[in-house]
């Protein structure tokens, strides 16, 4: 558990130096998911845009989050003014990132496979280009 706790840190950590990097602001929110208040692993923004980023690394080929997850990061997403994204780093792969919309439902939460992530996602270069126009949501 500590092992893999180690390396969602170390992710989250290399995504904000990926954010700051390309001239963004990044910070990592530590702690976020035991916070009582719901809070994003990753705020990161530009002039132009304000991202609120939930990370998550596995060894797996898919993904599961529970509802309350994904209902904490779209309520503080809607009330911080920023744009919900979930960013999954999958063995072997880069980090993909995926809109609410397009994460999977099942019976008690949402999934995100590695080849619907592969198919919907964006890699982290084309997030950090993509403009507002462009956007899916």
């Amino acid at each position: 558990m500590k092992n893999h706790k180690a390396k969602g840190t170390k992710g989250e950590r290399d995504l904000v130096k990926a954010f700051n990097l390309a001239g963004w602001g990044a910070i990592r929110i530590a702690g976020s998911g035991s916070s009582r208040y719901p809070s994003p692993d990753i705020l990161a923004g530009n002039a132009i845009r304000r991202l609120a980023i939930e990370c998550k690394v596995t060894k797996e080929e898919k993904k599961y989050f529970q509802d309350d997850e994904i209902v904490q990061l779209d309520t503080f997403s809607k009330n911080f003014g920023a744009e919900a994204w979930i960013g999954v780093k999958f063995p072997n792969d880069p980090w993909f990132f995926v809109i609410l919309e397009d994460l999977v439902r099942t019976g008690k939460g949402f999934v995100l496979s590695l080849e619907q992530a592969q198919r919907k996602g964006l890699k982290i270069e084309e997030l950090l280009q993509l403009s507002n126009e462009n956007r899916k949501i």
